[in-house]
């Protein structure tokens, strides 16, 4: 698809900036490789299958309301464009996609000022992932959302991609045909601490063995293990309009929706985009479970309050965004509504982290 002068301009930016590390990035790669002893071939077998197979996961709660009040489902059923955070006034991140605001100011130095050019369209903006190359049940990013959207690989040739989250302004950028100083940053960790997107215990050259094996393999979504992955991903920033019937193939949703009324809309959203639908195991946690010492100690009060059968999960802590949303005087007790949103935001990582999965019938 054509992209606007602004976007062009982010991506060549991001471009331009890897070239500048790229002797970094070939001096650690070049290291690792020599050290877990994988041959050179391997680096562009896992290059060639990156750019060629490699997906984008769109993270969201799917029963969010936004600015308009309409749910994030519905928003996506009604227009079949996922949009980008300035234009829905909601983020399951940063709540600071406004003029001036933190996103604003990382999008400036991130993009090298292409989005703050007179007369770019909050609709102009990018949109946020990650990069899946393991295939995880629960995505690559799920701190960002119970449910995600798994883009079409060609995608991938208008993203732009960080090592982390954006907010850091790392220096390890790339695009999907200049990535290696995102890729040497990945390696790097992974021989160093054994740890890699998600996967614990794991050396150089077994991750390079199980992301060419979900990539070859495409295996399928549903019954996928968790990842429990909060914080080591790879942000992707798609640049672009993303449009479901063209750039989309799978819609993921967390278990605890199964048989809801948002169930009901994902099977909308699905037949009138052609949309795969799949299932996470989903995460649910008993409220006395909910530790005190991992997003705060409001964290039990929180999930006391919300439980639905002295469990929560994410149906349950939609309904209490959903009520946060409708009646913020109700929520008072707690703060204000941006305050409640971000505790409610902390509630659901600390069901990624320690819940169990869902316990439905189908």
């Amino acid at each position: 698809m054509d992209l606007t002068p602004a976007q062009a301009a982010a991506l060549e930016h991001v471009r331009a900036h890897a070239a500048t590390r790229s002797d970094h990035a070939q001096r650690l790669l070049g290291h690792v490789l020599r050290m877990s002893a994988i041959p050179a071939v391997e680096l562009d077998r896992l290059r060639d299958a990156i750019r060629s197979r490699a997906c984008v996961a769109l993270h969201f709660h799917p029963d969010r309301p936004q600015a308009d009040g309409r749910t994030a489902l519905e928003g996506l059923l009604a227009s079949g464009i996922y949009k980008s955070q300035f234009e829905t006034g909601t983020s399951s991140g940063s709540v600071s996609a406004t003029p001036g605001g933190d996103r604003d100011r990382w999008e400036h130095d991130l993009f090298g000022a292409a989005y703050h050019a007179q007369g770019v369209a909050p609709a102009e903006r990018p949109k946020y992932g990650a990069l899946d190359l393991l295939g995880h049940g629960d995505g690559p990013s799920p701190r960002f959302g119970s449910a995600y959207l798994v883009l079409q690989p060609h995608v991938s040739a208008r993203s732009t991609f960080t090592w982390l989250d954006s907010f850091r302004l790392p220096a390890e950028r790339g695009t999907v045909d200049a990535l290696d100083d995102v890729l040497a940053a990945l390696l790097a960790e992974c021989f160093e601490r054994e740890v890699a997107l998600g996967l614990s215990g794991v050396r150089p050259p077994q991750l390079l063995e199980s992301i060419h094996r979900r990539l070859c393999a495409l295996p399928a979504r549903t019954g996928s293990s968790p990842s429990r992955n909060l914080d080591h991903y790879i942000e992707a920033q798609v640049h672009g309009t993303v449009s479901l019937a063209r750039d989309a193939s799978t819609l993921v949703m967390d278990a605890s929706f199964r048989g809801t009324d948002v169930d009901a809309l994902a099977d909308k959203l699905a037949a009138r985009y052609a949309l795969e639908r799949a299932w996470a195991p989903g995460f649910a946690l008993g409220v006395e479970d909910v530790p005190s010492d991992f997003r705060g100690e409001t964290m039990p009060s929180l999930a006391r309050r919300i439980a639905r059968g002295d469990v929560v999960d994410a149906a349950t802590v939609g309904q209490a965004a959903q009520s946060l949303h409708a009646e913020p005087a109700a929520w008072a007790d707690r703060g204000d509504p941006a305050a409640v949103l971000q505790e409610l935001k902390l509630l659901w990582h600390c069901l990624v982290r320690y819940g169990h999965p869902v316990d439905r019938p189908s």
